[in-house]
C-alpha cells in the first residue's frame, strides 16, 4: 500500500485538486484509492451533518467507499486557521487524535492512500501543535504542491527546507496553477523549482475553470511516486 502526505506551499494553492487528480489517474489504473482530509476549516450543513467542499470532493473522488466522518472526522465551521475556528467553537485538536483518526482509515484495504493536510506545512491546530506535527507522527513521505504564481519559488524552498527538517523524505512535487491570468516567465519559474526542490517532479496541472481533476489527471505522473 502506497501512502502519501499532501502538503502545500500556502492555503488555497490546490492541494485538493491535485490530490483528486492523482486519485483519479490511480483510479484509472484499476487501483484502490483514499483520499482523507482529517482537519477541515471551512464546512457548512449538509442533510445535517456539518461537511468541508475538498472533503466531499476527496470522497467522491477516491475508489473506496468511507463514512464522511471517516474521511474528514474533524470539520469546523469557520474558514481560518484551524487553531482559531477550534477556538471559536471550544474544541481542543491534538496531533495524536488526528493521528489516530488517520491510522483508523487507513486500516481499510486500498493501494494508495493520501492524507491532506490543511493551509501551509506549519499551519497551528492548537496553540502548541502545527500540522507538521501530525505529519510527523504519520511519518509519511510527502507530495508537496507548489502554486505557480509569483513568489512560488521562496514558498516552496522554505516549505521543502521545512519537511526535511523535519525527517521527512519529498516524494515529489507538482506545480499547480491556480490562476487564469498567466504567470510572467512561467517556465523560467518551472526550470528554477525543478533544480532548487532536489526532488521527484510529478507533473503540471494547467489552469481549469471546468472538467474538474479527471480532465487533466493525465499530467500526472504516477510512476514518480512507484505506482
Amino acid at each position: 500500500m502506497a501512502k502519501f502526505f499532501v502538503a502545500g506551499t500556502d492555503t488555497d494553492v490546490g492541494k485538493t485538486f491535485v490530490s483528486c487528480s492523482i486519485l483519479e489517474a490511480a483510479n484509472g489504473r484499476g487501483l484502490r484509492t483514499i483520499g482523507l482530509k482529517p482537519v477541515a476549516a471551512g464546512g457548512e450543513l449538509l442533510n445535517g451533518q456539518l461537511c468541508n467542499d475538498d472533503a466531499l470532493a476527496l470522497r467522491e473522488t477516491m475508489s473506496v467507499e468511507l463514512p464522511y466522518a471517516q474521511v474528514n472526522p474533524i470539520c469546523l465551521t469557520a474558514a481560518c486557521s484551524p487553531h482559531i475556528a477550534a477556538a471559536i467553537e471550544h474544541k481542543k485538536i491534538t496531533a495524536s487524535r488526528i493521528v489516530g483518526f488517520c491510522r483508523g482509515a487507513m486500516m481499510t484495504p486500498n493501494d494508495l492512500c493520501l492524507i491532506e493536510g490543511a493551509g501551509g506545512w506549519r499551519v497551528p491546530i492548537s496553540p502548541r501543535e502545527t500540522m507538521a506535527d501530525v505529519a510527523r507522527s504519520l511519518n509519511l513521505p510527502v507530495i508537496l504542491v507548489v502554486s505557480m504564481r509569483l513568489g512560488c519559488i521562496n514558498h516552496a524552498m522554505l516549505s521543502a527546507e521545512s519537511i526535511r527538517r523535519d525527517g521527512l523524505s519529498i516524494a515529489g512535487w507538482v506545480a499547480n496553477t491556480v490562476q487564469s491570468t498567466p504567470m510572467m516567465y512561467y517556465e523560467e519559474n518551472l526550470l528554477t523549482l525543478k533544480s532548487a526542490l532536489d526532488a521527484p517532479f510529478v507533473g503540471e496541472l494547467p489552469y481549469t475553470s471546468k472538467g474538474g481533476p479527471r480532465a487533466v489527471c493525465n499530467e500526472i505522473s504516477l510512476e514518480v511516486l512507484e505506482l
